[in-house]
């Protein structure tokens, strides 16, 4: 009992200076809000205290991979047109921070309370998923070709919700590939520290696969339900409430399925695809 106290004030210790640190670093190179740092530091500690390598390694992964693409393109031309229309800038909020990495939290929680390997394929499912997305988002948005309507096929500007690319698209599958190779990689021993929970070469397929699904979920709710407005000045169509200083007319969509919640939504399809593939294959 002592034991295992001991080990969890030791994880709590390691996740709040770890995740500290990481967040304090992200909110000064502008990659996080002052909100997002915070939210970042509670859900870095949570991914420690209750799992292991394979859990906090595939945030790190995500965090790390999608900051570095985002501040390596942020000067583009391309990638500026295109985010002038997105709902938030480059600097994650607190509801990005929980919209991306919530749900792996609450099965990194639930894997610690309940072990299984159900748990492990969900989450692979879900980071991959958020992980291809924003690589998506991030590359995509550099194509030298418009980007086309995932319903009609037509080309759309650049930044239209609902808009895929080829570029984009490869992306996305190099997103959610390079989650699953950091899952299986730290699930296995010797650096899972513990008998491999599921077999590499699975997590792995179930991540890339489940993950550039969820990819195209994004894409289609965002062309379909999610909320989106039009500028009254210059006319774009736009994931902002306000453009050009003035209040936009809202066109389609539900005004509570932002941005967040789409991805959030998908990335749960996601999960929820990748627990199936796992019960079949376990």
């Amino acid at each position: 009992m002592v034991g295992w106290i001991e080990e969890w004030w030791l994880r709590l210790a390691v996740g709040l200076v770890g995740s500290g640190a990481i967040a304090l670093l992200a909110f000064n190179m502008r990659s996080l809000t002052a909100s997002g740092a915070w939210s970042a530091v509670a859900m870095g500690t949570g991914y420690v205290m209750f799992g292991g390598p394979a859990w906090f390694g595939a945030l790190i992964v995500f965090f790390a991979s999608s900051t570095a693409w985002s501040r390596f393109k942020r000067r583009h031309r391309f990638k500026r047109d295109a985010e002038a229309n997105y709902a938030k800038g480059g600097r994650r909020d607190a509801g990005q921070v929980w919209a991306n990495g919530g749900i792996g939290l609450g099965l990194c929680a639930a894997h610690a309370l309940w072990p299984g390997d159900g748990w492990l394929y969900a989450f692979a499912g879900v980071m991959a998923a958020v992980n291809a997305d924003t690589w998506a988002t991030e590359i995509g948005a550099l194509s030298r070709t418009a980007p086309r309507s995932l319903l009609s096929g037509r080309s759309v500007p650049p930044g239209t919700s609902g808009g895929v690319t080829s570029l984009g698209s490869a992306a996305a599958l190099a997103g959610a590939a390079s989650i699953g190779a950091a899952v299986a990689l730290l699930a296995s021993p010797p650096l899972a520290n513990a008998p491999a929970e599921a077999a590499p070469g699975a997590l792995f397929a179930t991540a890339a696969a489940a993950g550039i699904a969820g990819a195209f979920v994004d894409s289609w709710l965002g062309a379909t339900v999610q909320t989106m407005y039009r500028c009254r000045v210059c006319g774009s169509e736009t994931e902002r409430a306000s453009h050009c200083g003035e209040a936009a007319r809202r066109i389609r969509g539900f005004v509570w399925m932002t941005n967040d919640a789409v991805n959030l939504a998908s990335s749960a399809a996601a999960g929820f695809l990748a627990w199936g593939i796992g019960t079949a294959l376990s």
